[in-house]
């Protein structure tokens, strides 16, 4: 039986404007349905691929904040709405989320300038703004997920180091062992290391499922630690 909290997305492209700009992303060609399946749900491919795009209409679509945050934030620092919120709608399971938080790295700033505002006595400030970016990266991740809840991730690797990702990667996986869902947009080959978990690849057509040794993140990973000189040496040779 599906357990998730979000258990997919049903597209209708009438319901987008005829000169949105995403209609003319590949990955959602033709795309009708995705169904989420596994509790650790991850969007990989090329910038500007539309990952990113979806997983922003789906945390909007489930009432968080654009910007980032839980579903008590309402702030906005540049005014934009996502379009694609108006061709999905979310299929959603019958157990309810005890918690969520939507992270995107990109605007983690104003996020945490956020925090400080709502703080108050009973609700003091985690005070992100003085720690550095990956220490504040893994404090929210400590203050924020638990069992039970749904968080959505935009490219959170980017403020941690390796060991750093591993750290946040423990996290997951501890979190998902009592009862959580994630769907994550992600280039990190070790957070797509997780096991058990659903890929889905927007490169190379309309959305599809792909193995972990199949991502390009993977990949050219792989290609540049076992042929790293090789590698340098047709990247610069018409370099001056």
């Amino acid at each position: 039986m599906n357990s998730q909290f979000i258990q997919g997305i049903q597209f209708d492209w009438n319901n987008l404007d005829e000169d949105s700009y995403v209609r003319d992303i590949q990955a959602f060609q033709g795309l009708e349905t995705l169904k989420f399946s596994k509790p650790v749900t991850f969007f990989v491919g090329e910038n500007g691929s539309g990952k990113s795009t979806l997983l922003e209409a789906i945390a909007v679509a489930h009432g968080f904040n654009p910007e980032g945050g839980t579903k008590n934030y309402v702030f906005s620092t540049y005014d934009e709405y996502p379009e694609l919120c108006d061709a999905i709608r979310l299929s959603k399971g019958y157990r309810k989320e005890k918690w969520g938080y939507f992270l995107r790295a990109e605007s983690f700033y104003n996020v945490a300038t956020q925090e400080e505002q709502y703080a108050d006595i009973a609700h003091p400030s985690a005070e992100y703004h003085k720690q550095s970016h990956g220490e504040s990266f893994l404090a929210l991740v400590h203050d924020n997920f638990g069992a039970n809840g749904l968080y959505l991730l935009d490219e959170p690797e980017a403020a941690l180091s390796p060991q750093r990702q591993l750290t946040l990667l423990w996290e997951i996986v501890r979190c998902v062992k009592e009862g959580s869902q994630f769907i994550i947009a992600t280039h990190s080959p070790i957070l797509l290391g997780i096991p058990d978990a659903e890929i889905c690849c927007f490169d190379k057509g309309a959305v599809h499922r792909c193995s972990y040794e199949e991502t390009a993140s993977y990949q050219i990973t792989e290609l540049f630690i076992n042929h790293r000189e090789e590698v340098l040496k047709n990247l610069l040779v018409n370099q001056n």
